[in-house]
C-alpha cells in the first residue's frame, strides 16, 4: 500500500476546523485533524508540503517510522504549526490502517479499558453578554441533562486583575454554582490569562464554591517551577498540558508534579500514538489525563479511540454548539452520547465517515484569538458577526 496523496479542507465551526485527508494506491483514506484555532493556513501549507515532499509514496501503515522521520525533519521544534501537521498525517495513516485490518483504532491500541465516557460541556458559556449571563446558561444546560460543565469566568481580565475584576470572577463561579446545585461539576479553565500569584489568590476565593479543576491557570510561557507553585498552593486539581507538544513537552511537567490532571491534544501534540504515550507516562506519575478536545468531528473521533484505551482516563470534553456542525460533516449521528456518556463506535478505523461535499459550505473565516481576552460584550458582538 502507497500514498497516492494528501488533501486538505478547511471547515468552519466554532472554530476552523483544519482536515487532513490521505489517499492510497489500493483505495483506502484516511482522516486527520490539525486545527489550531490560530494558524490553520500555514499549517495547511506545512501539511502538503510535508504530504508532497515526504509521505506521498510511502507504506501508511509503519506509522512509528513515518511520525518519528517527520518529527526529526521538522528541525524547528517545538513548533504548533510543524507538530499539527505531522498529528494530522499521523492521524489518518491510524484511520488507514484500522480500515485496512477491518478494526477500530483502539483494538490496535491495546483494547477498551472504557467502554463508556464520561463527558463535560465546553462552549455553552460563548453567549453570555455579561458574567452573570452564565448562570443562566448553566442552568439551560442542566435542564438538557449536563452533569459536567466547563466555563472561563475571566472575560476582560489579564496578567494582573484589579479589585472589581476578581471580585466578578468570584461572583460569576458563586452565581454557576447557587444556578446548577452541589450534583453538578464545574471546571474552571483559566486559558493561561493571569499571573501565578492573581491565579492562587483566585483559586483560594472561589475553592468554597467546589471547582472539580483549575485549568491552565498561569500562562503557558511562564516555567514548570510557577505553575507547580499554584499546584501546591491551591486546593483546586490543576489541569495543564493543552499547548504542549509531544512526550518530551509534558516529561517537566510529571517530574515537577505540577498538575494533577492533563489535557493533551491529538491534533497538536503529535497524533494519537504520542497522546497515548504521554497518557502512560502520565499514568506512572499517578496523574489523570482529559484529553483537550476543541476541534473538529475527526479529532472527537480520535480522542474518543484514545481515551477508550486509558486507564487513567477521567472525562471527555465536548463543544455542545458544534452538534449542527457535526450533524452537516459526518453522515452517521457522531458521537453518540446517552446519559452524559460518549459510546465507543464500533467501525473500522476512526468509526467516522466525514461527508466530503459538505466541507465546502462554511469556508475558512479568520478567528481572533485577542477575544478570550476581550469583555463579554466585545466577546459577544465579535461573535455574532
Amino acid at each position: 500500500m502507497k500514498v497516492t496523496d494528501v488533501k486538505t479542507f478547511i471547515y468552519r465551526g466554532s472554530f476552523n476546523w483544519l482536515l487532513v485527508k490521505v489517499e492510497t494506491d489500493e483505495g483506502i483514506s484516511g482522516w486527520g485533524e490539525a486545527t489550531t484555532q490560530s494558524v490553520d493556513k500555514a499549517t495547511e501549507i506545512a501539511i502538503r508540503e510535508m504530504g508532497e515532499h515526504y509521505l506521498i509514496g510511502k507504506d501508511p501503515r509503519q506509522i512509528e517510522l513515518h511520525f518519528s522521520t517527520m518529527l526529526r525533519n521538522s528541525y524547528w521544534r517545538p513548533s504548533l504549526v510543524l507538530y499539527s501537521a505531522i498529528s494530522g498525517l499521523e492521524m489518518a495513516m491510524w484511520d488507514i490502517l484500522g480500515k485496512s485490518l477491518n478494526v477500530p483504532i483502539y483494538t490496535l491500541l491495546g483494547g477498551v479499558c472504557n467502554p463508556r465516557l464520561k463527558v463535560y460541556h465546553n462552549g455553552w458559556w460563548f453567549l453570555a453578554k455579561s458574567y452573570k449571563d452564565y448562570a443562566r446558561l448553566a442552568k439551560d444546560m442542566v435542564s438538557k441533562g449536563a452533569k459536567a460543565l466547563k466555563f472561563d469566568p475571566l472575560q476582560g481580565c489579564d496578567y494582573f486583575i484589579d479589585r472589581e475584576q476578581f471580585k466578578q470572577v468570584v461572583e460569576a463561579i458563586q452565581l454557576v454554582r447557587e444556578a446548577v446545585g452541589d450534583d453538578v461539576e464545574l471546571m474552571i479553565d483559566v486559558h493561561g490569562k493571569v499571573s501565578p500569584d492573581n491565579s492562587i489568590k483566585l483559586a483560594r476565593a472561589v475553592e468554597q464554591y467546589r471547582p472539580y479543576w483549575w485549568e491552565e491557570p498561569i500562562p503557558t510561557d511562564a516555567s514548570m517551577d510557577d505553575l507547580a507553585r499554584v499546584a501546591s498552593s491551591i486546593n483546586i486539581p490543576v489541569v495543564a498540558g493543552e499547548r504542549l507538544y509531544t512526550r518530551w513537552g509534558f516529561r517537566d511537567l510529571f517530574e515537577k508534579r505540577a498538575a494533577t490532571i492533563i489535557n493533551p491534544d491529538s491534533k497538536n501534540a503529535g497524533g494519537i500514538l504520542e497522546t497515548k504515550k504521554i497518557a502512560d507516562m502520565a499514568n506512572a506519575y499517578y496523574v489523570s489525563v482529559t484529553p483537550h478536545s476543541a476541534g473538529g468531528p475527526v479529532l472527537t473521533a480520535a480522542s474518543i479511540q484514545i481515551e477508550a484505551t486509558m486507564p487513567n482516563f477521567l472525562m471527555h470534553e465536548f463543544f455542545s454548539p458544534d452538534m449542527p456542525y457535526y450533524k452537516e460533516t459526518v453522515k452517521d449521528p457522531f458521537p453518540v452520547i446517552k446519559d452524559e456518556f460518549v459510546e465507543l463506535p464500533t467501525k473500522p478505523g476512526l468509526g467516522i465517515e466525514i461527508n466530503e461535499e459538505a466541507l465546502s459550505k462554511r469556508p475558512y473565516k479568520y478567528f481572533n484569538l485577542s477575544g478570550l481576552w476581550d469583555t463579554h460584550e466585545e466577546w459577544s458582538a465579535a461573535r455574532s458577526k
